[in-house]
């Protein structure tokens, strides 16, 4: 057996009914030309040739003496696992996310590993997808991103073993042969050594805390999120959107900024929160604060979660797109330059520390009034050369995330490819009409391109704002004028 870390059982123990903590990947396919429609079923045919699975694929949770541990199934069974259904008639793009939108909702069993892949049929032209789910305390976003790529061929003519049949001792130390346990001597040296990397960035986090609202800074403090429509309970059910965007056209919007391009995904998401707001007549008159997690895996070989955070001022409170971008770079700027200071372990403790007081608002209830931040944006980096799915071309990748109670709505962006795929995941019942934020991130990249002079075109209008008390009539009149898609560089995806 092999113990996790705190990180990885704060998963696990996070977890309940109403916010299962899991994440997923949605990919599309396109067979081969002249493949016929038995192309899937002989897919799966040949996968189920590879009936044992290797780690982390084949470990699931224990609990022994109060700590979590991987252990072997010893009894796995891949029927379980692996799932092929069809979408309903007529099988479009909507269809298939309201699918995803409710599977992503169910909790896994923890007697068996925590995984389940699913080989969805019925999009038009033959295309079909997968939508395989993994329990974050396996993985994170990175590690699922580069394990689902490293399963794919980089042309059509290569066949490799399906996700669980193939060897990532090399990628994910999890799957590693057991080595000896340490000695006492050394584990309390270990321990020692990793106590002085951490406690600096332990008490730059508490620094952080006191100092918000006592100090003005371009980065964003703890507490200083207002309280918004995002920070509330939740319930199990699920929706999720998603929709592709040229990374080059964002690639320009930042050159001409002078930001990176996670910079102006942040502004894009902001233009989308902000136009979602004022529709409900929600908008806080304090920024938006978002947590943006941070990617450690280049600084250890180490398994499990490696991340830190830092927070950023969405500037929302902002009308003009390309004075909102130009905040955001200011404090994301400055949060960067803190944490390029700290070593890795020190990096973990400053971002763990300064959020939490998050755990006990939750269990307080008081997450809603004073929450850290409003919303999790992640950004999460993709293979850029074309992959294949046993012949079959992948033409689109979208991340599905985690909502939780007090943070119903989930932002993650993956590239594949010369493209971005933004997935919108959120509580179906506190964030309604998610698929209007498909629409409203559309408008939010045409604003910024418009005010840098990249396009001659104008911006699509948002939707008009709800006046406080409107006429029945006009509001349903107003929710169908907002229903009609906008223009987008792919064909859109949203669930109902």
């Amino acid at each position: 057996m092999r113990a996790l870390s705190p990180t990885d059982s704060g998963f696990l123990w996070l977890e309940t009914r109403n916010q299962p903590m899991h994440v997923a990947g949605l990919n599309i396919y396109t067979p081969p030309a002249g493949a016929g429609p038995e192309f899937v079923q002989d897919m799966l045919q040949k996968w189920g040739t590879h009936l044992q699975a290797l780690a982390p694929f084949n470990l699931r949770p224990v609990l022994r003496m109060g700590l979590w541990y991987w252990e072997e199934d010893k009894e796995f069974e891949l029927d379980y696992h692996l799932r092929h259904v069809a979408l309903p008639q007529p099988g479009r793009i909507r269809e298939l996310l309201a699918m995803v939108s409710r599977v992503h909702g169910n909790l896994m069993d923890r007697n068996r590993p925590l995984w389940e892949c699913y080989v969805i049929e019925g999009l038009p032209g033959g295309r079909f997808a997968t939508y395989t789910k993994i329990h974050h305390a396996l993985i994170d976003g990175i590690t699922g991103a580069k394990m689902m790529a490293s399963a794919l061929a980089p042309t059509p003519d290569e066949d490799k073993p399906p996700l669980w049949a193939q060897n990532y001792q090399r990628s994910h130390p999890t799957a590693r042969k057991e080595r000896q346990a340490p000695g006492l001597l050394e584990q309390i040296s270990a321990l020692a050594k990793a106590g002085r990397e951490m406690l600096p960035g332990v008490g730059s986090g508490i620094a952080d805390m006191l100092r918000s609202g006592m100090e003005e800074t371009a980065a964003a403090m703890p507490f200083q999120a207002p309280p918004s429509a995002f920070n509330v309970e939740i319930s199990g059910s699920r929706r999720f959107a998603s929709q592709s965007y040229s990374l080059a056209r964002l690639k320009r919007i930042g050159d001409a900024a002078g930001a990176t391009v996670n910079d102006v995904t942040l502004a894009i998401c902001a233009s989308a929160l902000r136009a979602h707001l004022l529709r409900e007549n929600k908008l806080p008159k304090k920024p938006l604060v978002a947590m943006v997690p941070v990617s450690l895996h280049g600084e250890t070989t180490e398994g499990g979660n490696q991340v830190s955070l830092l927070l950023a001022n969405l500037a929302t409170h902002i009308a003009d797109p390309l004075q909102r971008l130009q905040r955001i770079v200011e404090g994301t700027s400055e949060a960067k330059k803190k944490l390029s200071a700290m070593p890795r372990l020190q990096k973990m403790a400053h971002g763990i520390t300064s959020i939490s007081p998050m755990g006990v608002g939750m269990v307080a209830g008081t997450a809603k009034t004073h929450p850290q931040f409003n919303v999790v944006i992640s950004n999460v980096p993709g293979p850029r050369e074309t992959l294949y799915l046993n012949g079959a071309r992948l033409d689109e990748v979208y991340p599905v995330s985690i909502a939780t109670h007090y943070l119903a709505l989930n932002i993650t962006i993956q590239g594949y490819g010369d493209n971005l795929g933004f997935g919108y995941t959120a509580c179906r019942r506190s964030v309604p009409a998610l698929q209007r934020m498909l629409d409203y991130t559309q408008t939010g990249i045409e604003e910024l391109e418009q005010a840098l002079g990249l396009s001659e075109q104008a911006p699509t209008p948002p939707p008009p704002v709800k006046a406080k008390r409107p006429a029945r009539k006009t509001v349903t009149k107003t929710a169908a004028k907002v229903s009609k898609p906008a223009t987008a560089t792919k064909q859109k995806a949203s669930a109902a």
